[in-house]
C-alpha cells in the first residue's frame, strides 16, 4: 500500500461506531452483503443497444453469488437474436459480478445485465421478500403455455389506420371489423401450441385449427381482414 506524503503526515484518528453494510432484502431475509456469495435473488431487466435499434429482456436467477438460470428475449434486431444464444451458454454458472463484466457481445444484453445487477446488489430483486427465492425455471414462467415470448407488434399509418400483427396469444390472423371499420376483435393462433399438436402426431393442418383461437366481439364482425395484405378472410 502506498500513502502520499501528505497522509503519512497526518496523526492517526480513531474510526467511530461502524455498523457495517445496510442490510437488504434478500429471499425473505435482511442480509448485509459483503461479498458477492451474500447476492441471491430473481429479477428482471431491459436493456437497449447504443443506436437504440433493439431492446433485451433479461432474466437471472441468482442463488448465493451465482447465475443458476437465465432468460434472454431480444427484439428489433437480427444479430441480437444471435448474441442471446450466446449468452445463454455464458451467463449459468458464473457470479453476478462475472456476468457484469463478461462481454456478452450485444449492447443491449450488457446493457440489460448491468441494470439487473444494480436492482439485485440493492435488494431490489423480484424475490426480495419471497421466503427462500424462487426456484430455478422461475424465468419460464413469463413465457407461459409453448414456451414462446409475449410479443406485442402493432402497425399503423394515417393514410391507412392501424395493424394488429401479434398479440400475446399469438400470431394475428384476422381483424374484425365493424360498419364503420372500427377494430372490435381479432383472431390468431398460438404458434407455441401448434407446434406442440404436431409434435404430438397431429398433422398440420389440424394442429393449426386446433390452435386458433379470438377474442373480442368478432361474431358480430361486418368483415374480418388479413392484417398483413388486407384480403377479406372467409370464415
Amino acid at each position: 500500500m502506498i500513502y502520499t506524503q501528505e497522509v503519512e503526515k497526518m496523526c492517526p484518528v480513531a474510526q467511530g461506531v461502524h455498523h457495517g453494510a445496510a442490510p437488504i432484502p434478500e429471499e425473505g431475509k435482511w442480509v448485509q452483503a459483503k461479498e458477492v456469495k451474500d447476492i441471491s435473488g430473481l429479477t428482471h431487466g431491459i436493456g437497449w443497444c447504443a443506436p437504440q435499434q433493439g431492446a433485451c429482456k433479461l432474466t437471472l436467477n441468482i442463488k448465493e453469488g451465482i447465475i443458476q438460470e437465465a432468460l434472454v428475449e431480444t427484439i428489433g434486431c437480427s444479430g441480437m437474436t444471435h448474441s442471446a444464444a450466446m449468452a445463454a451458454e455464458i451467463l449459468p454458472g458464473r457470479t453476478v459480478l462475472e456476468a457484469l463484466n463478461t462481454d456478452l457481445v450485444c449492447d443491449a444484453i450488457n446493457t440489460a445485465m448491468r441494470e439487473l445487477f444494480l436492482q439485485i446488489v440493492y435488494g431490489r430483486s423480484q424475490s426480495a421478500f419471497s421466503d427462500d427465492g424462487l426456484p430455478v425455471g422461475a424465468g419460464l414462467e413469463d413465457l407461459g403455455k409453448g414456451l414462446r415470448s409475449q410479443v406485442g407488434t402493432m402497425y399503423g399509418t394515417l393514410k391507412k389506420g392501424p395493424r394488429y400483427l401479434e398479440m400475446a396469444e399469438g400470431y394475428v390472423t384476422g381483424i374484425a371489423l365493424d360498419s364503420n371499420d372500427q377494430i372490435i376483435g381479432y383472431e390468431f393462433v398460438s404458434l407455441g401450441k401448434m407446434t406442440d399438436f404436431i409434435k404430438k402426431g397431429d398433422d398440420p393442418n389440424t394442429a393449426y385449427e386446433k390452435a386458433k383461437g379470438q377474442y373480442g366481439r368478432v361474431a358480430d364482425a361486418v368483415k374480418v381482414i388479413d392484417p398483413r395484405t388486407d384480403k377479406v378472410v372467409e370464415r
